[in-house]
C-alpha cells in the first residue's frame, strides 16, 4: 500500500469519501457501503466533523458517528486509516487553538476512538488565526497522543507555504497531506503552486470531489436524468466542451481496459505525481467495486495524454 508523505500511514490507493453517510446514505446503507469498502481490502476512510450539517435536521457529525458506530459493530478499529477535519461544523468553527482542541474531543467520541489518524484543516481561517496558534494545537495533540498526523485541505499557497515554513522554524507538527479540489475537469485548482510545494516538501496529495460529484462516472449524458442529490453540480460539466471531451477521452480509455469510466477517471489521478489516494464517496455497496478496482488498472503513457489533452 502507498504511504502519505514521510507518515507511517499505509493506505488503499482508493479513500472512501465519509460525505454521504448520514445525507444520501442512511445509517444501514452507509454500514453496507463500509462492508463493502472493506471486504475489498480498503482501509482508508475519509470524513469530516461537519458533515453532514447541510441537511435539514442535521447539526454536524453525522457521518463521524455513523462511522464510530461502524467501527465497533465490527470490532476493527485498528486495521482503518481515519481521517477526519476541523473548522466548518457549526458549533466550532475555524483553526483557533481552543477550537481545535474542543473539536478534536468532539470528533474522538463521535468516533469512539482514541486517536485520529490523519486531521485536517477543512478551512483555512485566514486572516483572523495566526498559523503558529494552528499548528501548536495540533502540536499538542500529537504529544497527547489524540493525533498522529495532520493535513490540510481549503488554503491558498502563501497560506501553506507559511505554516510549512513555521513547522521548520518552531519544531511544530508540519502537514504531511493536502487535500485538494481535483479531477479531470478541475485541475488547475492543484496543479501549479500547490502541487509544486506538495512535491518540494514531500507531501502527498488526497484529492476531493475526484468524480466531479459523479460526472465522471459517465452517467450523466445529453437526454439523460439522474435522481441524485448532486446532479445539478455534476450535469452542468454535460454543457461545456471540456465536459464532453473528457467523457470522450474516458470511453475511449475505459473500453481499451474493460473497465468503467469511474476507475478510469480516479485511475488518471493515481497517475499523477503528489497522488496517493483519490477520495471517492459511494451511496450503496453496488457502487464499491469501480472505485477499488483503480487499484489494479494501470495506465499507459497514451491513456494519460489523450485523458490530459482531453481535460486541458
Amino acid at each position: 500500500m502507498p504511504r502519505i508523505g514521510n507518515s507511517d500511514l499505509n493506505v488503499h490507493p482508493l479513500a472512501l469519501g465519509g460525505n454521504v453517510f448520514g445525507w444520501t446514505a442512511d445509517e444501514e446503507a452507509s454500514f453496507a457501503v463500509l462492508d463493502a469498502y472493506v471486504a475489498g481490502g480498503g482501509n482508508f476512510i475519509d470524513t469530516a466533523d461537519s458533515y453532514s450539517a447541510w441537511v435539514p435536521g442535521n447539526s454536524g457529525g453525522e457521518s463521524e458517528s455513523i462511522i464510530g458506530r461502524w467501527m465497533a459493530a465490527r470490532g476493527n478499529r485498528d486495521d482503518l486509516v481515519i481521517a477526519t477535519k476541523v473548522a466548518r461544523h457549526p458549533q466550532r468553527p475555524g483553526l483557533s487553538a481552543a477550537n481545535i482542541a474542543a473539536a478534536a474531543e468532539d470528533s474522538l467520541r463521535r468516533l469512539g476512538t482514541d486517536r485520529i489518524d490523519l486531521y485536517y484543516s477543512h478551512f483555512d481561517d485566514e486572516p483572523y488565526v495566526p498559523v503558529a496558534d494552528t499548528l501548536r494545537a495540533y502540536d499538542a495533540l500529537i504529544k497527547a497522543g489524540k493525533v498522529r498526523h495532520i493535513g490540510m485541505s481549503n488554503m491558498t499557497p502563501e497560506r501553506l507555504t507559511e505554516s510549512l515554513d513555521t513547522s521548520a522554524r518552531e519544531g511544530l507538527a508540519s502537514y504531511i497531506a493536502i487535500q485538494p479540489n481535483y479531477n479531470l475537469v478541475s485541475r488547475d485548482t492543484y496543479e501549479g503552486a500547490r502541487a509544486d510545494i506538495v512535491a518540494a516538501h514531500g507531501m502527498s496529495a488526497v484529492p476531493y470531489y475526484g468524480l466531479a460529484s459523479g460526472f465522471l462516472t459517465g452517467k450523466y449524458r445529453p437526454g439523460t436524468t439522474v435522481d441524485s442529490a448532486r446532479a445539478g453540480g455534476a450535469a452542468k460539466h454535460l454543457e461545456t466542451p471540456k465536459g464532453r471531451a473528457v467523457l470522450a477521452a474516458l470511453d475511449e480509455v475505459a473500453a481499451r481496459h474493460d473497465a468503467e469510466l469511474a476507475t478510469i477517471a480516479l485511475a488518471w489521478l493515481l497517475a499523477k505525481p503528489t497522488v496517493v489516494a483519490p477520495i471517492a464517496s459511494a451511496r450503496t455497496p453496488e457502487q464499491v467495486p469501480a472505485l477499488l478496482a483503480v487499484a489494479d488498472v494501470k495506465l499507459t503513457t497514451e491513456d494519460v495524454a489523450l485523458l490530459d489533452e482531453a481535460s486541458a
